[in-house]
């Protein structure tokens, strides 16, 4: 089984993940890991702090002359940001006032936080709870999807919408997984200018704007998950992890909620004869039935909403005093659906690693390897 623990703070020195049971023997490239972070850090809308964070990452450990070694690998990711911020979040000392922040952001971790850690700053959890988190999640996704890639694994995705601008075509794995517009990574590049002028509407505006992106997963064979119980249902485990990252507020798979407006023979993929068993015309199931991948593509949609700091600020109370305020307008993004589907492919790279890894074993890449080409 493949766990991730992540740590650190928006501002913090830096942040950490640590991927235990990775098998020994799996050759990591660093410079694929830089080149996903690239991409998260880029995408039209996005705001100052990426002209800060160049992320680079550095293996602290588990992996040696470039290869795992069977033990916990750890991922750093330095924030360059941190001497900006030194005086008020230093862990050996700091001024805690400088930079406290009362008046709680509608949207944000803020208020709920400081209910239930008992803090009178939401300093203390939005510095986690911030979607700086995941740039050390898209490195170790990167790490994942190599692994799942010596499998004949892959995992791709793009952005089907910004706001209410749609696409509304379906596209080929081969389409999607190859080099995608780098402004939204949207497919239709005359959409793709209609959203990045939605996205120039609403920072005129002081707003912010959120979208839907699509993610799929080619190779993966029949047999991964259970119908047995519901902890190990694929499509529970991998919508988990969808909805684990910041800011996705909805997943479907396959035809999702447009399922319950259409009828059962317009929604189950009928099977036909084939050689060595039966077929698929359709895969209006996303891939995934009774909780199992069947054999056909994953497909996936995470709904991403607006991002809750917005410049012109919304109406909140003061949690000090009490009183109305109005939120203040921490440094932020106009636009991040491009990030959100890098994050969103990582972390379904990093799920996908795990429901391999449980069902088949293996101490090295070589006897994984091994085992999921023996299946049928």
């Amino acid at each position: 089984m493949i766990t991730l623990t992540t740590a650190g703070e928006s501002h913090g020195k830096g942040l950490v993940a640590v991927l235990e049971g990775l098998p020994a023997g799996l050759t990591v490239d660093m410079g694929a890991i830089n080149a996903r972070l690239a991409v998260r850090a880029s995408g039209y809308g996005r705001g100052a702090r990426q002209t800060i964070e160049r992320d680079e990452a550095e293996i602290l450990s588990g992996v040696r002359n470039r290869v795992t070694l069977g033990s916990p690998v750890t991922v750093f990711l330095c924030n360059r940001d941190y001497e900006n911020w030194e005086a008020c979040m230093a862990p050996e000392g700091c001024d805690v006032s400088v930079r406290k922040l009362t008046g709680v952001r509608p949207g944000h971790a803020d208020y709920a936080g400081m209910k239930k850690f008992g803090q009178s700053d939401a300093r203390n959890v939005l510095e986690r709870a911030s979607a700086r988190e995941t740039a050390v999640r898209v490195a170790a996704g990167e790490i994942c999807r190599q692994l799942l890639s010596v499998l004949g694994v892959s995992v791709s995705g793009y952005v089907r919408a910004v706001g209410a601008v749609e696409d509304g075509m379906e596209y080929d794995f081969s389409a999607i997984a190859g080099e995608r517009s780098a402004v939204l990574g949207m497919m239709d590049p005359a959409l793709e200018r209609k959203a990045c002028a939605f996205i120039d509407a609403c920072a005129a505006e002081g707003d912010t704007c959120g979208g839907i992106v699509e993610l799929r997963v080619l190779g993966l064979k029949a047999g991964f998950g259970s119908c047995m119980t519901y902890r190990e249902k694929l499509d529970a485990r991998l919508a988990a992890a969808l909805m684990s990252v910041q800011a996705v507020k909805g997943v479907e798979t396959g035809l999702g909620f447009g399922a319950a407006r259409r009828r059962g023979s317009e929604v189950h993929d009928e099977l036909f004869p084939a050689e060595g068993g039966c077929m698929r015309r359709t895969n209006r199931a996303g891939g995934i039935e009774g909780g199992m991948s069947n054999g056909e593509e994953l497909v996936f949609r995470a709904a991403m909403k607006p991002i809750p700091t917005l410049k012109r600020g919304l109406n909140t109370v003061d949690a000090a005093t009490g009183k109305p305020v109005r939120a203040a307008a921490e440094r932020s993004d106009v636009c991040a659906v491009l990030a959100c589907e890098t994050v969103c492919e990582a972390a379904l790279a990093i799920e996908l690693a795990s429901v391999v890894s449980e069902r088949l074993g293996g101490d090295t890449v070589e006897e994984l390897k091994s085992r999921y080409e023996a299946l049928a």
